[in-house]
């Protein structure tokens, strides 16, 4: 999941073609933690792949029954992450995303820093597991597939400014292109499937003007001498 929010609209009539904002990002420690849980994480994969769904369906497609897929729904509905869709009643009431993704964003405390790595450690842990998936499973893909999907590395050097609007100029060219084929199924051109890119970016070692190994960095540069 990757997290701007947009005004939704009211509770009484929800539009029938939502805008739904791509990104949701969160940095307090409590709504980390209530996210942490995972059958709620597989309740937003599931809705964010497929669209809304009732507590019934999503508990068909996770293996959950429809009352622990209702209860946690609500939770999600309480931290802001799902909604109703209108329509139905009580679990055959229909549910969807408030937003396209999600990025953890921990620094702002140690509590909020290690709910963060809980949190990223869980959501890794279920895209490793996917790939693993994929990689025992391609052999029944056809070809077309096979050749398309595939691993890719890079090691470019970059400053933090470079790296961080490398990342938005990826995001700006993959979500407007695609994003309302989440949204709209009838967008979805025949033989399409549901793709999911895994990018992660990072340092391999400190920048030269850090200080030596074991030194708390601050973010305040350091003073040339």
């Amino acid at each position: 999941m990757s997290l701007d929010d947009k005004p939704g609209a009211g509770p009484d009539r929800p539009p029938a073609e939502p805008s739904t904002p791509e990104t949701r990002q969160i940095s307090d420690a409590q709504t980390m933690r209530a996210l942490s849980h995972p059958v709620r994480i597989a309740i937003l994969e599931t809705l964010g792949v497929e669209g809304p769904m009732t507590a019934t369906e999503v508990g068909e497609r996770i293996g959950e029954s429809p009352t622990t897929c209702s209860f946690h729904l609500r939770q999600l509905a309480k931290y802001g992450f799902v909604e109703e869709a209108g329509g139905g009643k009580g679990r055959a009431r229909p549910w969807r995303m408030k937003t396209l993704s999600i990025a953890i964003r921990g620094h702002d405390s140690p509590e909020a820093e290690l709910a963060a790595e809980v949190l990223g450690d869980m959501m890794l842990e279920r895209q490793r597991d996917r790939y693993r998936t994929w990689q025992n499973t391609k052999a029944a893909y056809r070809s077309e597939w096979r050749e398309a999907a595939g691993e890719d590395q890079y090691v470019v050097y970059l400053t933090a400014a470079e790296l961080k609007q490398l990342r938005e100029d990826l995001s700006e060219l993959i979500h407007p292109r695609f994003e309302e084929r989440l949204t709209d199924p009838s967008r979805r051109p025949p033989g399409s499937a549901p793709v999911e890119m895994f990018l992660l970016s990072y340092p391999l070692s400190p920048p030269a003007d850090y200080p030596p190994a074991g030194t708390a960095a601050t973010d305040n540069p350091r003073s040339a001498s």
